[in-house]
């Protein structure tokens, strides 16, 4: 049975993560940040995946799942934040939300 090289997981790993780090450095929408960063996080799931297929251990897989159930709880969290940013500032824009600020 062939499999995929390791290098095609790696590189498309690089790619997705280069991608999701852009748009997080460039962008300043939050829904797009937020999905930069889940996009950013499947591509660690992704390396995770293409060492555990190469090495034949499952622990790897395993870890995803435990990686995906967090990251599921953060999506939940993340997007009450963005509408409860919405819901008081009208805006989703980085830029113009100053909660912080004096």
């Amino acid at each position: 049975m062939k499999t995929v090289p390791l290098e095609y997981f790696l590189l498309l790993s690089a790619v997705l993560f280069f991608i999701g780090m852009v748009g997080v450095v460039i962008r300043r929408n939050a829904i797009v940040i937020f999905m930069s960063i889940e996009m950013m996080l499947n591509a660690v799931n992704l390396t995770l995946i293409g060492f555990s297929a190469y090495l034949g251990d499952i622990s790897g897989q395993i870890l995803v799942l435990f990686v995906m159930a967090v990251a599921a709880a953060e999506a939940a969290v993340g997007l009450a934040i963005i509408l409860a940013l919405f819901r008081t500032r009208q805006t989703v824009y980085f830029d113009e939300v100053r909660l912080l600020r004096w």
